[in-house]
Formats: structure tokens, sequence, C-alpha cells
């Protein structure tokens, strides 16, 4: 487990994943945000006994369902019964076994990670006795002073966390800080803002209007679905340029999802 901020905000990289703990370090209450790849549970919990004084969070947070982000869930829902998980509306039917995602393409983005993710699960995963809807208010359970915010895009319901009084973002896939379609990227975690994972995001304007988004408030801080954290104006110049420049920078010259016209 990695500091973001001191006062309560690490992060968690689960091979090609990251997984977000907030919380007062040695305090009891604290939320787990995404899960990370199969086989890190064990890795996830031992993190949380080091940190708190309860290995227990309070709630589990979805930005989204891909299987990078939801690997460990089953193996973390037996081991903390009872705890709720939290997602979107529109990501429910990926997460109740009523809708698969759209399939990968492989045809984008240039690098090996990108042409494997033809073998990646994007079937839907069955949760119905335990995820819950975000409430329509924008608040999140268990997390006072942040809300979540719709981002969608990479998929329908994803959503990012923002807290307003110190500007820190989680942003899930909604922009990442590492060309995420590149093994050599991958490994060496090189620090980059980067449109969503391309083999993985069927709708690239509602991505576009989603950066737009979160660029217009500012954040100071990041904490991304992939990559390593990225604050203050390296962030911000960053962020800018992505939200400015999205087709060129982010839209694939062609591929199954990508507009005729980008």
């Amino acid at each position: 487990m990695t500091e973001v901020l001191p006062k309560d905000l690490f992060y968690m990289r689960c091979l090609i994943a990251n997984v977000v703990f907030i919380g007062e370090p040695d305090g009891v209450d604290w939320v787990l945000v995404d899960a990370g790849v199969h086989s890190y549970a064990d890795n996830i919990v031992n993190a949380a006994k080091k940190r708190f004084r309860s290995a227990r969070p309070q709630a589990i947070l979805l930005t989204h369902g891909h299987f990078d982000h939801i690997g460990t869930l089953d193996k973390l829902l037996e081991l903390w019964e009872a705890i709720p998980v939290y997602a979107h509306d529109k990501e429910l039917p990926y997460l109740t076994g009523k809708a698969d995602y759209p399939e990968p393409d492989p045809t984008v983005g240039g690098g090996l990670v990108a042409r494997a993710s033809s073998l990646y699960p994007h079937t839907a995963i069955d949760i119905s006795s335990r995820v819950q809807v975000l409430p329509d208010d924008g608040t999140i359970p268990e997390m006072p002073g942040w809300r979540w915010i719709h981002t969608p895009g990479h998929t329908e319901g994803h959503v990012s966390f923002f807290r307003e009084s110190d500007r820190a973002l989680i942003a899930g896939d909604a922009f990442i800080t590492v060309k995420q379609e590149s093994a050599l990227a991958v490994a060496t975690q090189e620090k980059e803002i980067h449109g969503p994972p391309a083999y993985f995001t069927p709708d690239w304007e509602e991505s576009w209007r989603s950066v737009q988004k979160l660029e217009a408030l500012k954040p100071a801080v990041a904490v991304t679905g992939h990559g390593v954290p990225i604050s203050g104006e390296e962030l911000q110049r960053g962020l800018a340029a992505l939200a400015r420049d999205f087709d060129q920078l982010a839209i694939p010259d062609h591929g199954r999802y990508v507009p005729p016209h980008s």
C-alpha cells in the first residue's frame, strides 16, 4: 500500500490495476475502491490489516465492473460477510448476470496488452445479493465529504469519486496515467496521462465528455485505475490537454468502436 494523501488516501497496485483505500491510518472506518485482479485478495486483506485497526471495510465501491477491477470480489465477499458493494445503476446489468460487456477490440492501441485483449473476460458476474445502487443525490455511503460522478464511455455505468475539500479524485479508468495498451509501459509504469484503455472502451464520444467533466473539477491529486498517482501542475496540465485534444491523444485512428469521423 502506498500513501497518496497522508490523511486518508492510499493505493495498491494489483498486477495491472489499482485498488484504493480510503480511511485514516490505524482507524476503524475505511472503504475499498475496486477489487483488482484475480488472486490478489490476500494482498488486499493483508495490506488492510497493516494500515487499519479493523481489517474489515465499511463498503466496497466499484468504479466499474471490468475483470481487472472485480477480480478478487468473490473472495473478498466471502471473507467480509454483509459488506455492501456500491455501483452505478447502469453498471448493474454487468454485476447481476444480466448482460455481458461489449467484446474487447484487440486492433486498437498497438501494444501487446491490447493485442491480447481478446482473451480477457468480458462476461457478467452475479453479485445480486450484495450490490446496491449509489444514491441519486451523488453522495457516497460510508464516505462523507466525497461525491460520485457519472463518467461513462469506458463502460455505461463508470463512475469517479471526488472530494471538494482537497480536490482529491479517484478517476477509475475515465483517464489513466500509463499507456495501458503497451506491456512495456505497464511494466515500467512510466507516468503520462492517457485516455481510458482503448481495447475496452466502446463509446469514445462519451469518454471525451467524461474527461472534460473531470478536468472542469481542477483536481489537485488523482488516483487512476492504472498507473501511478499524479498531482499538481503535472495533473492539471496533462488533463487539460487530454480534455482539449482527446480526439488526437486518445481516440484510435480505427477500430471496432471508433466513430467514422474520428
